[in-house]
């Protein structure tokens, strides 16, 4: 399983309208330099967290984006999931069924399982999460996670994540 380049992206770009601070407003075109993705590529997924509710924009002189809440409401899984979704939904079987119209193990699959496991950890951590605590060092980051009993942030659960299929 890997993140997409949109997700990564995106995220980048706006934990970098984050570092700005509050009331800190960051343009396109620093973003493009700080982070080095071409602008095009910033202005989309700078448009798709702004549809997202995440950023507002502010055109003009002294315009930029702006977080659109604070960082500690925004929660990961909730960015990843408007940026390209969850890893594995159940309609996922419906369209790899192989060569025949439903697949040969949709009454017992095992498989399947394993990814709804996968998908539920994957969104536990995510939605507890924040940008808040991606705005911390890579220090800080590893000393949280290699602790001996490492828990996570103690914001509350996220709803779950739409498709990953959703809006693409």
């Amino acid at each position: 399983m890997k993140l997409t380049s949109q997700e990564e992206y995106g995220l980048r770009c706006l934990l970098r309208v984050g570092r700005a601070g509050e009331g800190g407003s960051v343009t396109i075109p620093e973003l493009s330099r700080a982070e080095g993705i071409s602008e095009p590529n910033v202005a989309k997924m700078m448009r798709i967290l702004r549809r997202g509710g995440f950023v507002t924009s502010t055109r003009g002189q002294s315009g930029g984006y702006t977080l659109s809440r604070p960082a500690g409401d925004i929660a990961v899984g909730q960015v990843v999931a408007v940026l390209g979704g969850r890893l594995y939904e159940p309609a996922f079987c419906d369209g790899h069924a192989g060569v025949e119209i439903s697949c040969a193990h949709l009454p017992d699959c095992s498989i399947r399982s394993v990814w709804r496991m996968v998908q539920q950890a994957v969104d536990q951590v995510l939605g507890r999460i924040t940008l808040k605590d991606l705005l911390k060092s890579e220090p800080e980051m590893n000393a949280w996670r290699q602790s001996p009993s490492p828990t996570l942030p103690t914001h509350p659960v996220s709803p779950p994540l739409p498709s990953r299929s959703a809006g693409r």
